[in-house]
């Protein structure tokens, strides 16, 4: 394939425990990545790790998913070890959540700003030592203004299932390329 022309880490968050809930959306999302790419996830330390060299669109990439084996509003330091290993920048770095702010099956992609709230994300910005200039793919599940904690603990729809495995995947492999070539 040749030299990859950008390195990217997608870490996609979630709860290994609640497998397919709205808060798990992000390993829903790094497992399907790593379906459609061909790259296997392993057992590791900290969680499950998976890296190939593939094109993303037409953009060579150097890619390596990730999911934390610890709970995800404690994942922070198991996402920094990967990506103080795999690394030099933090905007290659591309953290997958779930969002009660964006409605259902929407995508919200932008680099560096708050945590919005999603203390996964705060975790992650508390282990890199303040660092808050990476990527954030943020997948809308909505909210019903029910409570929060069930909501978000609650299963996927089979269409939010599909969706983040299909025409949702496509959105994000977009975007990724999008990162990678400004990385590149």
């Amino acid at each position: 394939m040749g030299r990859p022309i950008a390195q990217l880490l997608v870490v996609g968050l979630g709860n290994l425990p609640l497998p397919l809930t709205r808060h798990s959306v992000g390993h829903l999302i790094v497992d399907s990545l790593a379906s459609r790419l061909g790259i296997s996830l392993a057992s590791q330390k900290g969680g499950y790790v998976g890296h190939g060299h593939v094109y993303i669109g037409e953009t060579p990439v150097s890619l390596t998913l990730f999911k934390s084996k610890s709970l995800m509003n404690i994942s922070g330091p198991s996402v920094s070890a990967v990506y103080r290993k795999t690394c030099s920048d933090p905007k290659s770095l591309v953290v997958v959540s779930d969002s009660v702010q964006h409605d259902v099956a929407k995508l919200s992609v932008r680099l560096g700003g708050s945590p919005n709230g999603h203390n996964g994300v705060k975790s992650i910005i508390s282990a890199l030592g303040g660092e808050q200039n990476f990527w954030r793919f943020r997948a809308g599940v909505g909210y019903d203004n029910s409570d929060m904690v069930s909501y978000v603990l609650g299963r996927l729809s089979n269409y939010e299932k599909q969706f983040w495995t299909q025409e949702g995947l496509d959105l994000v492999l977009a975007d990724l390329e999008r990162v990678a070539r400004k990385n590149g």
